[in-house]
């Protein structure tokens, strides 16, 4: 895992928000297959300044890239019984996932 450095940003993708950093890697509903993504950052944190949006923080961009386009979560399974009734049911399911590094946080003209 990268280390945390000064400079954080909270963007949302997927129905989620995610607190990042430059450098880390995470995993997101899955995207469409371009290399380079940009997000509109929600709050940004640079060093002591906090910058929060409404609802997003104008001039500042997220930049990521995708390492892995498809990456299947774990197995959830959902299970159906009632005792004695014969009636038992099982399913199960895997999300696909994409997972992107975070390149840069831009901060262009963020007011202080």
């Amino acid at each position: 895992m990268a280390e945390k450095t000064a400079k954080k940003a909270v963007i949302a993708t997927g129905g989620h928000q995610y607190l990042v950093w430059e450098g880390q890697e995470l995993e997101v509903e899955k995207l469409d297959s371009t290399k380079k993504l940009e997000f509109e950052a929600m709050l940004v944190i640079d060093g002591e300044n906090i910058s929060i949006g409404a609802p997003v923080v104008a001039g500042v961009k997220v930049t990521a890239e995708i390492v892995e386009e498809e990456v299947k979560a774990d197995k959830i399974v959902a299970i159906r019984f009632k005792a004695k009734k014969r009636v038992h049911k099982r399913r199960g399911h895997r999300q696909k996932l994409t997972r992107i590094r975070i390149a840069k946080i831009s901060i262009s003209a963020l007011k202080k």
